[in-house]
């Protein structure tokens, strides 16, 4: 056969039909496929937010698993980093199931909050949208996107082998490993601190003590969960910096036990006059 017998049996890169041993096939530029349909729609879009859109496509029960793992083994729970490298050559997750999750339980909550405060319509709307959208997302965005910037430009190890391939961590994994350490925080500061709210509440001094114990050991284990975060991946080093902000959160205690602060009042009093 030749030459020109076999080129004509191959897609031209223009998009045109060929056919011959290979069938006919067409190939269209990625722009115009799908016209007003689904690329279009979402072109603006990375990949994990279609997603969320796309309910069947997210894995609801590995989610709920995970988070069982972070409250009775954290460890086990990042070994789960080295899954997703091997298999998808990526650390983050590419699924937002856990996100959801994390934000209808915020929204629940906050509901719950609303109830319980006599919260009028309005109020009870804009808790609801602030407890997700400011306090789980946006603060999220922010201190995942300082701790990501801390890890690539000052934590990652100088490579001994110059063979190997340069890794950097992943701004989705930064966010990964907030709403990993924000769920037990949202357990205790949300579900626990509603829960005991009668007792947070009461202006005494076992009060203050309470709600200061319940805050210093809910954010040092936020930043305690940050740092297995980030020590799971074994291009970092140094990764116990993650640590030292629960030095300061120590301080801080001693000092609003001093001055009798009841972090639970002054939470609550944002949101609930």
């Amino acid at each position: 056969m030749s030459a020109t017998g076999l080129m004509q049996g191959l897609p031209t890169s223009s998009g045109a039909s060929g056919s011959g041993a290979f069938g006919t096939q067409s190939v269209k530029p990625f722009h115009k496929r799908g016209g007003k349909g689904q690329y279009r729609s979402f072109a603006f879009l990375p990949t994990y937010l279609r997603r969320i859109v796309k309910y069947k496509q997210m894995d609801f029960e590995y989610s709920f698993w995970l988070m069982l793992q972070l409250l009775v083994s954290p460890k086990t729970a990042y070994r789960q980093t080295t899954y997703h490298k091997q298999t998808k050559n990526r650390w983050s997750r590419d699924d937002p199931a856990f996100v959801v999750i994390c934000s209808l339980f915020m929204a629940v909550s906050a509901s719950a909050y609303c109830i319980s405060f006599g919260a009028s319509v309005g109020t009870s709307i804009y808790t609801i949208i602030a407890a997700v959208a400011i306090d789980f997302i946006l603060l999220g965005v922010g201190l995942s996107t300082v701790c990501w910037y801390l890890a690539n430009n000052y934590l990652r190890a100088k490579g001994s082998h110059n063979h190997t391939v340069e890794q950097k961590v992943e701004w989705l994994y930064a966010f990964d490993v907030h709403c990993n350490s924000f769920f037990p925080v949202f357990l205790m500061l949300y579900v626990l601190q509603y829960l005991l709210s009668p007792l947070l509440l009461a202006r005494s001094f076992i009060s203050s003590l309470l709600a200061i114990a319940l805050y210093g050991f809910a954010l040092s284990y936020y930043h305690y969960m940050n740092f297995l975060g980030y020590s799971a991946l074994p291009f970092l080093e140094h990764t116990d910096l993650f640590l030292y902000p629960i030095g300061v959160i120590a301080l801080l205690a001693v000092l609003a036990l001093l001055f009798q602060f009841n972090p639970t009042i002054f939470t609550l009093s944002i949101y609930f006059k």
